[in-house]
């Protein structure tokens, strides 16, 4: 059975909202059709129902995304009712694993076009109650939020392991010795490659704003900050000698993207010319507490499968979960050249819906390579819970 080569013809993404800000408003399962149907529109030869699935990321799944979101956006998009759809989980890399498995079905002959995104709505996560061990408990019951972190911890679960998001990326910033002022550096630069990457119109081509919804741009991004407004913050996660703040971490978000791939008969029947095309991945697993280090391995697996090296890559986009995080990746990468590493600013000024900034990345990722006109590109993410997940792309 030979391989197909499987190349992305195209990729969207919505502005990216702040928590309770302006997607708010807007379900998720309207998020993720958004995306399908500007992607489907954009290639106007391309019959939708040639599509042969839809794979859509979705970290959360307990609400209005109703499960199966990619099923319910392919529906609300107006696609044939017999195009399917998947609904994948993981956490954080929940996008990337969309386009990631997407991909194979093309490369396996499986599919021959297929789209592949991502979508969250941390604003209307709902808080989910547990079902009493037996009927009509008569004393009160706790409600669970689903926005983001562990719930519902199973007890077996060793305590060094559970630790919040924050408290690791603390972990990871103690095991590197990375400082405060080096992490609000790090994120005073995000917001400014983000704000200078808006003004300069490099994501006219992406990003496909939800209509009746006054967000042309993403809306996290801070302008106006500065070392001296970063520097007032308070440590969120460890009062005492904390480094860990809201302004040098990723926020809560609202967005969705996804990417249109196809083999060869696909790209034919789109008529258009591909943005990349997809190599290798890899996926590893890291001590859940250093869940911000799952990258490290990942990427030289992917890298190394694809028979190439950092020194290869015209640009990587790692996802900034964390400031901390992300130095501690680049720290473990030294013969990586940090300039080439989110170019258009990263997820502290972004933002980082948790289910579709994989697949932001891998479409930015493709951009940038269509842009060069050559080269190769990596995608990666860190994962809660101790992952990492890596996506290679050629020009």
């Amino acid at each position: 059975m030979s391989i197909r080569d499987v190349y992305i013809v195209d990729a969207v993404r919505t502005p990216i909202g702040k928590f309770g800000g302006a997607l708010a408003p807007v379900r998720p399962d309207d998020l993720a059709a958004h995306v399908v149907r500007s992607l489907v529109d954009r290639s106007p030869a391309l019959d939708p129902a040639r599509v042969d699935d839809v794979y859509f990321g979705d970290a959360n799944g307990a609400g209005e995304d109703n499960r199966d979101v990619a099923r319910m956006a392919v529906l609300l998009a107006g696609l044939p009712v017999t195009v399917p759809g998947v609904t994948l989980n993981r956490l954080c890399g929940s996008g990337l694993e969309a386009v990631i498995q997407a991909a194979r079905a093309v490369a396996l002959g499986d599919a021959s076009v297929v789209i592949a995104g991502g979508v969250e709505s941390m604003s209307r996560a709902p808080w989910v109650l547990q079902k009493p061990e037996r009927a009509f408990p008569a004393g009160h019951q706790q409600l669970h939020s689903t926005t983001l972190g562990w719930r519902m911890t199973n007890p077996r679960m060793p305590a060094e392991w559970t630790v919040s998001l924050g408290e690791g990326a603390e972990l990871v910033a103690d095991k590197h010795g990375i400082t405060r002022e080096r992490q609000d550096a790090f994120a005073l630069a995000s917001h400014r490659k983000a704000a200078e990457a808006w003004a300069k119109g490099l994501y006219d081509d992406e990003v496909v704003p939800y209509p009746g919804v006054d967000l042309t741009r993403d809306e996290s991004i801070r302008d106006d900050t500065s070392p001296e407004a970063l520097a007032r913050l308070k440590p969120s996660f460890r009062p005492e000698g904390g480094t860990v703040t809201a302004g040098n971490s990723s926020p809560l978000n609202d967005g969705a993207a996804a990417l249109l791939l196809v083999d060869e008969e696909g790209l034919r029947e789109t008529g258009r010319e591909p943005l990349a095309r997809i190599r290798t991945s890899a996926v590893t697993g890291i001590e859940p507490q250093l869940f911000g280090l799952g990258p490290v391995e990942a990427a030289r697996r992917a890298l190394g499968r694809a028979g190439r090296s950092f020194a290869d890559l015209r640009t990587f986009e790692l996802n900034e979960a964390f400031a901390a995080q992300a130095l501690g990746c680049l720290a473990e990468w030294p013969e990586l050249d940090p300039e080439i590493v989110n170019p258009r600013g990263g997820a502290v000024a972004i933002g980082h819906p948790l289910g579709a900034s994989g697949a932001r990345l891998a479409g930015s990722v493709a951009h940038q390579l269509a842009a060069a006109g050559s080269g190769t590109g990596l995608a990666a993410l860190c994962i809660g819970v101790g992952q990492g997940l890596a996506l290679v792309l050629e020009r």
